[in-house]
């Protein structure tokens, strides 16, 4: 791509609040550069926690952050609450779904990624994934209501099923799910029930290929594999799923009732290939020139989970908020030379900062190739990065005082059942749905 120079006044438009909008974003102000920021969401999430929200860790507002506050003071910056639909190329406008339009000289899309449930869409209402608030939500509320209607059911078939978990997909998502859910089950819920004795409850890990955590070292996946199972989680592996039904899911040929079912075992790239018509990996993710330029088009950059970027050994960078970062980053140098009409700097390159995972309240695991941590020391190691990644003091004090809290009395602080008052897999009716 040959190097461009901007004008003096350049609008940039970024679709996406993510870790790589946000960075971008978020970068020193730059003369004669306005900023438009659009997300279907009011608010910016720190997803690698939101898994403890669904477990009954974490409060919603402990990990996410209203975009219009984080940039009030930023007077280039608006933001703009609205779901882009598509992209006119030729006319440099990006598509909302009220039929408005907004004009751009330079375009980043930053759109993440979404569930992918592999041609099984119906899964998605009896499965739900969590990569929102929302799911995370739904997710707590069908978990503490099984709990709850098992205590009143009679039928032990029934009741079994209730008691029942199952998570699909063992990457480190599932992998921490499983783990928590396990924790709270056996360990912390079992004295507040009489007629139901919930360390009977069964959680099942459940993975088509051959191990968990298949991005970590073959060491530290047997270790976690091992850590889960003394939690009390069975881990079924090379058990890939053939169908989820209301009352259960079926794992090869072996029907199990279930009425908790949670999907970690895919995503799918946001739309945005589609939207400009550009190549895209089986993941939907498009395809990017080193610049993170898409194809012929200096003008729109593609970033975070929404972009195929390959690293030097030609795999694709990984799906992980640090990955986005620096594509955030990335950009905002590239465009900084634009407006100076300096030459674009080297092509993007990812610096791997290590995968972590944690396995419930006091174990964890770290790879960062020159060293792997495990275990207690790999926990600390965990939170303390977690803590460091969130944005602001208040939020750092709130998540580690919650961590403390459930360390130190062995409870959740966040058990509440919010919206709905029906167990299983289908939500309340809109006619049942109350604050409890």
């Amino acid at each position: 791509m040959s190097d461009q120079q901007l004008p003096d006044t350049h609008h940039l438009v970024v679709v996406g609040a993510g870790f790589g909008g946000l960075q971008l974003v978020r970068s020193p102000k730059v003369g004669g550069l306005r900023i438009t920021l659009i997300d279907q969401r009011n608010h910016h999430l720190f997803q690698p926690l939101l898994y403890q929200v669904a477990t009954t860790i974490l409060a919603t507002s402990e990990i996410a952050w209203p975009i219009r506050r984080l940039f009030r003071e930023r007077d280039d910056v608006t933001t703009l609450l609205g779901e882009v639909t598509g992209v006119d190329k030729e006319g440099r406008r990006v598509l909302l779904d009220d039929g408005s339009a907004i004009p751009y000289d330079t375009l980043v899309l930053a759109t993440g990624a979404r569930h992918s449930y592999f041609g099984r869409d119906e899964w998605e209402a009896l499965a739900p994934g969590l990569k929102t608030l929302e799911d995370a939500t739904t997710i707590r509320r069908r978990m503490l209501l099984a709990f709850e209607k098992a205590e009143r059911e009679t039928d032990p078939a029934a009741r079994r099923a209730l008691l029942t978990f199952a998570v699909i997909g063992a990457g480190p998502t599932g992998v921490e799910l499983a783990g928590i859910i396990a924790e709270l089950a056996k360990q912390i819920l079992w004295r507040e029930f009489r007629h139901i004795d919930t360390r009977q409850a069964r959680i099942l890990l459940i993975e088509a290929g051959p191990r968990v955590l298949a991005a970590f070292p073959t060491s530290l996946s047997d270790y976690a594999k091992r850590a889960l199972e003394k939690l009390g989680v069975e881990v079924l592996l090379g058990r890939p799923v053939s169908d989820i039904r209301a009352d259960g899911v079926t794992i090869g040929e072996e029907f199990v009732g279930c009425r908790t079912v949670v999907w970690a075992a895919g995503v799918a790239a946001s739309p945005a290939a589609t939207w400009l018509d550009i190549p895209a990996d089986r993941a939907g993710r498009a395809l990017v020139d080193p610049q993170l330029n898409a194809p012929g088009h200096p003008d729109i950059f593609v970033i975070g989970d929404t972009a195929a970027v390959p690293t030097s050994d030609g795999k694709p960078i990984p799906g992980i908020a640090p990955a986005a970062k620096q594509q955030g980053a990335y950009v905002a140098h590239v465009l900084r030379a634009r407006l100076a009409g300096k030459p674009d700097p080297a092509p993007f390159r990812y610096r791997h900062q290590g995968n972590l995972a944690t396995i419930g309240k006091s174990a964890a695991v770290v790879d960062f190739g020159w060293l792997q941590l495990r275990g207690w020391l790999a926990w600390w190691f965990w939170g303390i990065a977690h803590i460091f990644f969130l944005i602001g003091a208040r939020s750092r004090v709130a998540v580690a005082w919650s961590w403390f809290w459930t360390f130190i009395s062995g409870q959740h602080s966040a058990r509440l059942i919010t919206q709905g008052r029906k167990a299983g897999n289908a939500d309340a009716s809109p006619t049942d749905r109350k604050t409890t």
